[in-house]
Parts: structure tokens; sequence; C-alpha cells
């Protein structure tokens, strides 16, 4: 049926979003992968472009996503049990990798059980949903990822509160408040804060969360959506947790990250991870990962948990802090911590996207982040720090910065 209005009204909207270069169906398109020789790390071609480029805006934070080891898991995989997983999970579309990696990720998270998902995203969307009922408060730093923001409206609990970033205070008040009104409360932060790199204090809320739990008859739940921490923080890569030196009652990670695969997964005690797979919805109605997916993220977690692993995790730490001190030494704005996410900030978004135009016309791959993405005037480059890094790398992307 024609709907010319409704078009004119997108189209509208795509204008402007292009006019103001906030577009992101603008995708540039990478078409090979040269491998690195030894001084500089791995470099790749853009189409439309013949200078290879330095990415400094991926996930891989280990460096993992190319390894021969985890292409050989992926085909051998794919061999034994096909391309894809043919059925959701409980119907014929559990795999042994699926179950083989569920085991290994909740003992890694020293966990009794863990869960499988397509991505981070869809695990945060079940998991909040499924533990949200009518008598739930839900309480969210005002910072959280997008996943978070959407797993609450979907959840639609009776209480939404959102504390100022990182501000223990207002969570201490919002946890009273709920206390006086719902049954249970789930407080749900992000380990590492995607767009800034910094921690959540988690120690410091969990002793909040364990204060006010009496005051709730079903308790008080902490999820911890830390994506980007596992594998890249932590002194043996285990994230946030591992750093602030507590657990949180659910924990969900990605394996499209660090790991260098795809997926997402929770881990958590083993009625709760139990009880997911029977409301989860995106566990339950929606395919899993492939096997060659598993199998891959398998790998990288025996190497992650290897000395080989902790000798890339130093790597990463040594690259991220000679990139942060690089920006500091030429008068740039950035956070400190050591999270390889390091941003610089701008705070202002022609200056944004100009001066990530000019890191693009000297072969540098970097990421300009603006409202509503974040808050308006945190206008930044988010740069990604990666264990194929070198100093060499660094340096370039450094010298690219220059007026």
């Amino acid at each position: 049926m024609p709907h010319e209005r409704l078009v004119e009204l997108l189209r509208q909207h795509l204008d402007q979003l292009s006019d103001e270069r906030r577009r992101k169906g603008f995708e540039r398109v990478i078409t090979e992968r040269i491998p690195g020789d030894g001084i500089r790390g791995p470099r790749y071609r853009v189409a439309g472009y013949e200078q290879p480029f330095i990415r400094m805006n991926s996930n891989s934070y280990l460096g993992l996503a190319a390894d021969p080891r985890l292409i050989a898991a992926a085909e051998a995989a794919t061999q034994r049990f096909g391309v894809g997983p043919g059925a959701v999970r409980f119907i014929s579309g559990t795999l042994e990798p699926h179950v083989t990696l569920e085991a290994r990720l909740a003992a890694f998270h020293q966990r009794a059980a863990a869960m499988l998902f397509s991505s981070a995203y869809a695990a945060v969307l079940s998991v909040i949903t499924s533990l949200t009922t009518p008598e739930t408060a839900i309480i969210s730093d005002e910072l959280n990822h997008n996943c978070i923001i959407n797993a609450i409206r979907l959840a639609r609990p009776r209480e939404k509160l959102v504390y100022r970033h990182l501000d223990l205070t207002q969570l201490d008040e919002a946890l009273h408040h709920a206390a006086q009104t719902c049954r249970r409360a789930i407080v749900v932060t992000d380990g590492i804060f995607s767009m800034r790199g910094v921690y959540a204090p988690l120690d410091r809320i969990a002793e909040l969360v364990a204060r006010h739990d009496a005051a709730f008859a079903e308790n008080v739940l902490l999820i911890v959506d830390d994506s980007h921490g596992v594998g890249a923080f932590g002194a043996t890569g285990r994230g946030s947790e591992e750093y602030c030196g507590v657990q949180a009652d659910l924990l969900i990670g990605t394996l499209g990250k660090a790991f260098g695969a795809n997926g997402g997964y929770v881990v958590g005690s083993q009625i709760v991870i139990a009880s997911l797979r029977e409301t989860g919805p995106t566990y339950i109605y929606s395919n899993p990962i492939t096997a060659a997916e598993a199998s891959a993220a398998l790998t990288a977690l025996t190497i992650l948990e290897s000395a080989e692993g902790q000798a890339r995790l130093a790597h990463l730490r040594a690259m991220t802090e000679r990139f942060r001190q690089g920006l500091r030494e030429r008068g740039f704005e950035t956070l400190p911590g050591g999270h390889p996410v390091v941003p610089l900030f701008v705070r202002d978004p022609a200056a944004t996207t100009a001066l990530v135009d000019q890191l693009f016309a000297r072969g540098v791959l970097a990421t300009a982040i603006m409202y509503p993405v974040v808050p308006r005037g945190d206008d930044s480059i988010r740069f990604q720090i990666s264990a194929e890094h070198t100093p060499a790398d660094i340096d370039e992307a450094l010298a690219a910065l220059r007026n």
C-alpha cells in the first residue's frame, strides 16, 4: 500500500541526521585485513580507498578475532555440526559446544551455571524482563547502555528510578524509596561504561544492595552488564567484578568483544539460570549462536586463561597507558583509568567530526560519539586499544592528531 506521507517524514529525519553527521547508516566497508609485520600491527582496507588503516575503533580487545586457532576451531565445528543450529535450544538446537561453553563460562566466573544468548543485548533483554514483576523497582545508572534502557522499557516495572552517573548517594536514596512501594528491586549497571571506559564501583554498590535487601520481601538483585570488561579488565581478565573484588547476583557478558567471536551469556545461581531458560523470550524463541561461534569462543577462553593470555592482557594495558599518556602530553582531555576504551573529549559536534575526518585522511579509523549516544556536551572520539596494537601503531595514531 502507498505510504508517501510516512516516507516523507522519515526522509526529513534522515536528512537531519545527515546534516548533523549523526547518521549511522553511513558505514565504511572493510574489504581486507592485512596481517602485521612484527613492527606494526594489522592494517585494514576500506572500500573506495587505497591506503591501509589502523583500526582504533574495534572491540576486539585481545586481538583474537582473526587468530588462526579460533578460525580452525570454527571450521572444525562447522564441518561437524553444520553452518547453523537449525532450531531453538529447547527443540533440537542445543549442540555439544553450547553445553561445553556454558560450563566453562560458569567455571571462569566462579558461578554455578551459565546460559548462552545470541548476543549480550539479547541476554540483557531476557534477564531484566523475566525477573521484573508488577511489584518490582528497577534502579539504573543514567549512563547505562542502550540495551539496559530498552530492557527497562519492555519490563514495565512498578518503579523506574535513574540515579546520576556513579552517584551512590542517589542510589541509596532510590533503594530507600523503592522499599516503600515494591516487593523486589533490581539494581542494574554497566561494569565498564562503554563510551567512557570507566568502571562501576561494584564493591560499594554491593554494600548498598546488602544494606537494603532486608527491606524487600523478594530481595534486591544486583545485575551487571560487563560486556566491555570481561577479557579486557581485571588482573586476569575477569572484568569489573575481579577489579572490585565482589560478585554480582547476575553477570552478563559478551563473546563478541575481547573473545573475538559472537554471542552473549549470563552467569548466576543454578535456580535463577534454570528459571531464565523457562522465561527468557530471546532465549526460548530465538536460535542460539552457531557451533562455530561457540567453539571459537571456547578457544579464546582457553587462550585467555593461559600464560599467553596474561601476556596479551599485560601488553594491552601497556598500549592503553601509552596512548592515554600521549593524549595528555598533547593537551587533549581524556579520563584516567586502565580500560582500553580511551575517550578524547572534544565537546563540540562540528569539531569532533572534523577531527575524525582528519584521522581518517591520515589512515586511522576512529569513531565520533555524539548526542544522543552521549549527553550533550560530551561529544568525543572513542578510541579502543587492542592487544594487536604495537608501540609503532600507538605513536602513529597519536601523530595523526596533530594539527
